[in-house]
């Protein structure tokens, strides 16, 4: 087994892990706050890749181009809470339906991307970069940038859940929705906010896949398995545990088939290497292990 190797796979799983972890936290949170499970949420992410790529190709700078993004990202969310999801919380609707509707509001935005921006391949207009020695690791700078920034974002959510009378109030939501509104909290205002930061955090996810690989139509598709893995494995509406459960789900998924073809070399049993167009059922592995042994979690879900 190459040492190095397997030091650029681990920094390899850091970066797709913090992108996991900004679009598994918008999926908590709409779990915690609305008990909504989201099945379009990977696609609210290819969304916001989208709209980062056209504001960047249109000269904007990337950095700009991703904010932009996240703005239009919100508002999409907003539209569908307006259109879809109050509605049907007014109308008291199963868990079930709920779910059919986002797999219909995830197809719907998927095709029409793929309508309007065609199903090729984009990427964005950025300078080329080279990579950077780290201990003997060669590190891709934006891979880096991804990490950076997405541990500023998980800080930034830090401090608003824990300090400002918004994230106080999504905590008392997610706790007990009907006390919370009896105590005076406006929820219809935490609602929205729920759906801002999860649109936020979502768009930058995806604005930041595409700056490590291409921008594509089914990118946050194939992402979603790995999103709710994250969130079963961290405990369903901890931010925390998603974030915690992302890093796992994201390094695993990088070092498992290396170590498990390494291994199935050196014990001669080729049934045992996992190959990288495996890498999702890694994910899949994981939460379905976790569902068996511990349902609830490494940690209490709860905001």
């Amino acid at each position: 087994m190459d040492l190095q190797q397997t030091a650029q796979l681990l920094a390899n799983g850091i970066a797709v892990g913090s992108i996991i972890a900004l679009a598994a936290v918008g999926l908590t949170l709409t779990y915690g706050i609305l008990r909504l499970s989201n099945f379009a949420h990977g696609d609210f992410m290819t969304l916001g890749a989208y709209l980062t790529w056209l504001a960047n190709t249109s000269g904007v700078n990337i950095w700009l181009a991703l904010i932009l993004g996240a703005i239009g990202t919100v508002g999409g969310m907003l539209l569908s809470e307006k259109l879809l999801w109050s509605p049907m919380r007014e109308r008291r609707a199963t868990s079930t339906t709920l779910i059919i509707i986002s797999i219909g509001l995830a197809l719907f935005i998927r095709n029409g991307i793929i309508f309007i921006w065609g199903g090729g391949n984009q990427s964005y207009d950025l300078p080329v970069a080279s990579a950077i020695d780290i201990l003997g690791v060669k590190v891709a700078f934006y891979r880096i940038v991804v990490v950076i920034l997405a541990i500023l974002a998980i800080v930034g959510l830090h401090l608003l859940l824990e300090n400002t009378k918004i994230g106080k109030a999504m905590r008392a939501v997610a706790d007990n929705v009907d006390l919370a509104r009896v105590t005076g909290i406006n929820v219809d205002r935490v609602v929205i906010w729920t759906w801002v930061i999860a649109g936020t955090l979502t768009a930058f996810g995806g604005g930041m896949y595409g700056l490590i690989t291409a921008v594509r139509p089914n990118m946050g598709w194939f992402l979603i398995l790995p999103m709710f893995a994250s969130v079963i494995l961290g405990g369903i509406g901890n931010p925390y545990g998603a974030i915690a459960g992302a890093f796992i789900i994201g390094i695993a998924q990088e070092l498992l088939p290396y170590l498990s073809t390494a291994l199935a070399e050196s014990l001669n049993l080729p049934w045992l290497a996992i190959g990288n167009e495996y890498k999702l059922a890694v994910a899949l592995l994981i939460m379905v292990l976790v569902l068996l042994v511990r349902p609830q979690g490494l940690f209490k879900g709860t905001l």
